[in-house]
């Protein structure tokens, strides 16, 4: 922080986010963090729009109420990716995975979930 000594304020300094806050945050494996974390929003919106308790979200989703549980609450160390998406599906939803170059404006590829 930064201190306006004309006024006595102290100013946060801003720092733009990277556009994930696990990477900002030093987190490792940060992508795959995030990727989770966008699938498993879409996960319960899809859920809690259907009115779906997490007894009947678990059966749709063949696994038990403390899975469901977890996923709500963001708790996804136990899950994979690839599971996360076949939620998806077992909620009707297609999961398009698109490849393309990465410009040459930005170091390195990323990995990018958006929910349509």
């Amino acid at each position: 922080m930064r201190c306006d000594m004309q006024k006595g304020r102290v100013k946060p300094e801003v720092i733009p986010s990277s556009g994930n806050v696990f990477a900002d945050l030093g987190v490792t494996n940060a992508e795959e963090k995030q990727t989770k974390v966008r699938l498993a929003v879409a996960i319960n919106r899809i859920i809690q729009g259907r009115k779906l308790s997490q007894m009947a979200a678990a059966r749709r989703l063949n696994v038990n109420q403390p899975k469901v549980s977890a996923l709500s609450n963001y708790q996804l160390d136990g899950f994979s990716v690839e599971r996360l998406m076949n939620f998806l599906t077992a909620l009707d939803r297609d999961v398009d995975i698109i490849i393309r170059r990465a410009p040459r404006s930005r170091k390195g590829g990323r990995i990018l979930v958006t929910a349509a």
